[in-house]
């Protein structure tokens, strides 16, 4: 039966999927509370895309569970659909349609809610699609194109909004546009977002669910997330090469981050994680690298990202 009260938040339970030999999700459990932005993150492949196409209907699970307000989507996905505005990574667009039709055809496509006019000036002005409203898709630039796939998802005024990578493949001015967009819609809806782009989280997103070869790895607020696993990231920087300051890290057991700038060629800088500042000061000392700096910094999603996929230095 239909639960008698909708919880519009989502949740997913035990979630395994396979294509073939690759196993894209392998008991993944996960909530997304009512009336914030959360980003699930991972590398490429980690199973981000999977796990949203489940939850929006559009893909089924081999086993486990995923609701939508209370109800399960394999089992009521109509119902479970109403509840959900969804924005594909490819922003199927029809080319030759105008953006007005397009928004018109997704109002009748997603059951005809409220009056079109009102829903279709509502979404223009949400999304500020109304200088290129009677344009045909094909000659809109892809960071509108972009608008017109969030107008397309908001139509229904849906209570949760799904993204998948919403910024990809965007420039630089448009990446901005589409991000304001997304904080502003996450004021009034559940948005759920997956990315890649580390810094993207930390701009949009209220809670972090980190994913990694078809498992979770970590769930909860940037903060909670960042500073809730063993490491501490220190800024550290000696009298040396780069090439010297990545031995130092492999030396002392840190994982290595980035490379910091310097005023000098002749200092290397950068971001380490490790549990003690201490362990890399002995490495230093053990290795005769003149240690200049070793500034502990606050919690990292850069370090978490590595320290996940098994930590070691990256190329």
């Amino acid at each position: 039966m239909l639960p008698d009260k909708l919880n519009l938040a989502a949740k997913v339970e035990g979630l395994k999927k396979s294509f073939g030999d690759v196993v894209a999700l392998n008991g993944v459990n996960f909530q997304i509370p009512q009336g914030c932005v959360t980003a699930i993150l991972g590398p490429n492949g980690a199973g981000k895309t999977t796990a949203i196409r489940i939850l929006a209907g559009s893909l089924l699970a081999d086993a486990g569970r995923a609701e939508v307000g209370g109800i399960c989507v394999a089992d009521y996905p109509l119902e479970a659909k109403k509840q959900i505005g969804y924005l594909p990574e490819n922003n199927p667009l029809w080319q030759d349609m105008t953006v007005e039709e397009t928004l018109a055809f997704a109002w009748v496509a997603q059951g005809e809610v409220g009056s079109k006019a009102a829903q279709l000036e509502r979404v223009v002005n949400q999304t500020g699609l109304s200088s290129v409203f009677r344009r045909r898709v094909r000659e809109c630039s892809k960071g509108y194109r972009q608008r017109v796939g969030l107008a397309q998802a908001l139509v229904s005024n849906p209570s949760l909004l799904i993204l998948d990578e919403p910024t990809n493949g965007l420039d630089p001015i448009q990446v901005v546009e589409i991000r304001q967009l997304i904080r502003t819609l996450g004021r009034e809806k559940t948005v759920i977002l997956t990315t890649h782009v580390l810094s993207e989280v930390e701009v949009l997103a209220d809670r972090v669910i980190l994913l990694h070869q078809g498992l979770k790895n970590a769930e909860g607020s940037l903060q909670e997330v960042t500073q809730s696993n063993d490491g501490n990231v220190f800024r550290v920087c000696i009298s040396g090469t780069s090439a010297n300051l990545k031995s130092l890290a492999e030396k002392s057991g840190a994982i290595w981050i980035e490379s910091q700038p310097t005023s000098s060629p002749e200092i290397a800088a950068g971001l380490m994680q490790i549990e003690s500042g201490d362990l890399i000061a002995k490495a230093a000392s053990e290795l005769d690298f003149p240690l200049l700096e070793l500034t502990p910094r606050t919690g990292n999603l850069e370090a978490l990202f590595y320290r996940l996929q098994d930590g070691g230095l990256p190329s």
